[in-house]
């Protein structure tokens, strides 16, 4: 039998990796196929959210960062600068590090203003963000 040692009654207790080989093998392929396929993006209709309305004791203290249509910066319903923006929110910053910003995009807004405007937020130190919608139709 093999390579015995003269002595039949002892078992083989050697494992066999080779299957084990092939199906890790088979899975590596497997990941670097789908993997690049991953990182891809898809264009998706995002859907409707419906969220609860803030408390009204909230509204005194809100601060409120809009951003028009046509580009135009407000800070509570007063107008901003573009060139202005990143020192009033680095003033806002400074003086209540703990301030929450909402944001307001009109809807016509190109994503990459929203996300402009939230990094700006970031920079000037800024760590509570929320986004302000309008109250969403139940389906």
């Amino acid at each position: 039998m093999g390579m015995s040692s003269g002595d039949d009654s002892g078992v083989m207790s050697e494992i066999n990796v080779t299957p084990f080989v092939d199906v890790m093998l088979v899975l590596l392929i497997i990941f670097m196929v789908t993997a690049p396929m991953m990182n891809q993006g898809l264009e998706v209709d995002l859907p409707d959210a419906n969220a609860n309305a803030l408390p009204a004791d909230t509204e005194d203290d809100m601060l409120t960062l809009s951003i028009t249509e046509n580009g135009q910066y407000f800070i509570n319903k007063r107008e901003i600068l573009t060139n202005e923006l990143e020192a009033k929110l680095m003033a806002i910053s400074e003086a209540n590090p703990d301030q929450a910003v909402y944001l307001k995009a009109d809807a016509n807004v190109p994503y990459e203003k929203v996300a402009q405007l939230m990094a700006a937020c970031t920079q000037a130190g800024i760590t509570k963000i929320g986004m302000v919608t309008e109250p969403g139709v139940d389906q």
